[in-house]
């Protein structure tokens, strides 16, 4: 099962951390017996790429980016099935070794070999990019660009099934990012009978508030922030049962933890610099029973995703605001990096 195909193809490729360029004799990958070729319509960017970008978030180089993929099955191994050339598909980025002390046990996406496409392997900014059968699963109303936001919708996915909220729990989120939003949305139609979202006002609040992402909304000054934080507290004595940090600043998250009811949840949910540090009272999580949780992935979480967005049961219209060809790869860096964008994609013809 093959179109005809080219033998190279266009590609943004690091060499090392920071030094990028688009190359148009990359060679097209090659396919395993399990594998899919996906010709790439759309690759989101987020805010993890700008960590890959300066080195971080487990990054192996030489790379090329991209693990939020979208396009059409052009091509397929000899043991592939249920999928047929011009299928539409999202690609789940992540390669596990199902072998190791972590998944013997049935913990997955702890994989002491864990590999993900567009990270640690080649992704999809380029033209083409080879994913396990099992790792591709089809699409048929969401747009190109819209899809894109599956990958981290499936995340969030996996985050709200690690937070398992309480029937009618009340739920403070920083943060209101792409994924973020996501989450808040699935939070409200899966337990949580309150959800506020505090952040700085501009286009991603205002967006929450368009996608009806919340119940309630606390802009946060950017310049001073802390006549808003003593207001939120003094609104909720008791504080939340769920505070989910999504904004990846180490010292909001240091914060946080004064805002979770005894007895509640603290979520790091944001993507922070490997320097970052946070300092907490371990007297405080002892006497108030604070859960911490982290939430870094996902895995087997698209299907259940795509029967969210797929029906719009969870609006993503409007997040991804911006988008780019390869060819102008330093432009999208650059709204990444001055918020220009609330989120952003690459996009092939």
């Amino acid at each position: 099962m093959t179109a005809r195909l080219p033998k190279t193809m266009k590609a943004l490729k690091y060499s090392e951390p920071k030094k990028w360029t688009i190359v148009n004799d990359e060679p097209l990958p090659t396919l395993r017996d399990n594998d899919v070729l996906v010709k790439v319509k759309a690759c989101g960017v987020c805010g993890t790429d700008l960590h890959i970008h300066d080195g971080e978030f487990i990054a192996k180089f030489p790379l090329i980016p991209g693990h939020e993929t979208v396009g059409v099955i052009v091509a397929a191994g000899k043991d592939v099935k249920g999928f047929q050339l011009g299928d539409r598909v999202a690609a789940d980025n992540s390669e596990l070794c199902n072998e190791c002390f972590y998944c013997r046990r049935g913990q997955l996406l702890l994989c002491e070999k864990f590999e993900a496409h567009g990270v640690t392997m080649n992704g999809g900014f380029a033209e083409y990019c080879a994913y396990p059968a099992g790792k591709v699963f089809k699409i048929h109303n969401l747009t190109d660009v819209d899809a894109t936001l599956l990958e981290p919708a499936a995340c969030a996915a996996h985050g709200l099934e690690k937070i398992a909220p309480k029937f009618g729990s009340s739920v403070l989120m920083f943060g209101a990012g792409p994924t973020g939003l996501c989450l808040a949305q699935l939070l409200r139609q899966n337990g949580a009978s309150h959800v506020v979202i505090a952040a700085p006002g501009g286009l991603k609040m205002d967006l929450a508030k368009k996608l009806d992402a919340a119940d309630e909304y606390v802009e946060l000054s950017r310049t001073d922030p802390q006549a808003q934080f003593s207001k939120l507290k003094a609104d909720n004595p008791y504080g939340f049962d769920i505070v989910i940090e999504a904004t990846g600043s180490a010292k909001i998250l240091e914060d946080s933890i004064n805002y979770v009811r005894r007895g509640g949840k603290l979520v790091v949910y944001g993507v922070y610099s490997d320097e970052s540090r946070v300092t907490w009272p371990p007297s405080k999580i002892f006497g108030d029973e604070i859960t911490i949780l982290g939430s870094f992935s996902e895995t087997y979480m698209f299907p259940a995703t795509i029967g969210y967005l797929d029906t719009g049961k969870v609006k993503v219209d409007g997040i991804v605001n911006k988008t780019f060809p390869l060819e102008k790869w330093g432009e999208c860096l650059e709204s990444m990096r001055n918020k220009t964008a609330i989120k952003a994609a690459i996009v092939f013809d």
